[in-house]
């Protein structure tokens, strides 16, 4: 018997860090025996055309009474409020992070989701987040209910760690190649790091094109460019040969609501380099070094001593090894996600 519903905006196998996390518990879901459907929404969210909102209020509004309805973030943040409200289904609102955080958004657009989202947090019967932050964050700036909150971090598998570190040595970075990443951060840092020996990998499909082709462009002028390289999306076994064959992992992210790459790379016994931003403290524990946001010269000063002394490398390996231990596991998250459907059922 179907217990639940997960409605996620088109293909719910794409190699994200939100879409991943989804398709990892709604399988685990399914596999625990808390019978969960899959309902594909419309894939323009979190900007929908008219025809997909109307036709996204339409799904959700067809779903029994009786099954409570998980609805990916990207959709739930741009919803319309008073069509959620039409929904006879408990809602279960699944935020990664508030979609008017996103960097690069101009302030109206900004303003307007924060506000959307706010409204539509108001017509859900409970909220799952992956971190504390993103807990906080609602609460503080939507006024969010903490009563009606659930932190599930994501899930981790325990990888096959075969390092073979490459040379020169490898400077691993994966993420969307969208503003709120800051690889142009990371090419500013490489830059100044032209007198050492190293190669880099920027690992992550194209998410913002005019981003994507400034991050080019702007490797060249540093006179990196044969130096770095742009690899789009790989798959997992392309991913986990990257982890293995690196030096160290850098992610000069702006804004994280939770940064599951990082735990990855942790998994993998690298050195962590990233920023004091949203949750990636919490994320990375002890394990990494952090710098400020937006402040290449810090993350050049960084990369530099971890290239530069091995024994500083060694030992941030070995913090990564320790707080990996400590990572849950995708049943773990599945679990919280079942307490939670079976608190909605009427």
């Amino acid at each position: 018997m179907t217990r639940a519903v997960f409605a996620i905006p088109g293909d719910k196998d794409r190699r994200t860090g939100g879409f991943i996390y989804e398709a990892r518990v709604l399988a685990e879901l399914n596999e625990m025996g808390c019978t969960t459907a899959h309902l594909q929404l419309p894939d323009s969210f979190p900007d929908p055309t008219a025809s997909d909102m109307a036709m996204t209020l339409d799904a959700l509004r067809a779903v029994p009474a009786h099954l409570p309805i998980i609805l990916d973030g990207l959709v739930f943040g741009a919803i319309d409020p008073i069509g959620l409200a039409e929904v006879a289904a408990p809602v279960i609102a699944m935020v990664h992070h508030p979609l008017g955080l996103e960097t690069g958004l101009p302030k109206a657009r900004a303003d307007f989701l924060l506000q959307n989202e706010a409204a539509a947090l108001r017509q859900t019967e409970h909220v799952i987040v992956p971190s504390p932050e993103t807990a906080r964050v609602l609460c503080r700036d939507l006024g969010a209910d903490l009563d009606r909150i659930t932190v599930a971090p994501p899930g981790f598998d325990r990888p096959i760690v075969n390092r073979e570190p490459c040379n020169p040595q490898l400077i691993l970075s994966v993420g969307l190649l969208a503003p709120r990443k800051g690889h142009d951060v990371l090419l500013t840092a490489l830059g100044q790091l032209r007198d050492l020996e190293w190669q880099a990998d920027i690992v992550g499909k194209t998410h913002d094109a005019d981003y994507a082709t400034a991050l080019y462009v702007q490797a060249r002028a540093l006179c990196i460019d044969d130096r770095v390289t742009f690899s789009g999306e790989v798959d997992p076994s392309g991913l986990s040969s990257r982890f293995n064959a690196a030096h160290v992992f850098a992610l000069a992210t702006r804004y994280e609501g939770y940064g599951m790459v990082l735990g990855e790379a942790m998994a993998y016994g690298l050195p962590v380099v990233s920023c004091r931003v949203g949750a990636v403290p919490e994320t990375v524990g002890k394990a990494a070094v952090l710098v400020p946001p937006d402040d290449p010269a810090a993350l050049a000063t960084t990369l530099r001593q971890i290239l530069q002394d091995e024994s500083k490398a060694v030992e941030l390996s070995r913090l990564s090894v320790k707080e990996a231990a400590t990572l849950p596991r995708w049943r773990d998250a599945a679990r919280l996600f079942e307490t939670v459907i079976g608190g909605c059922v009427i």
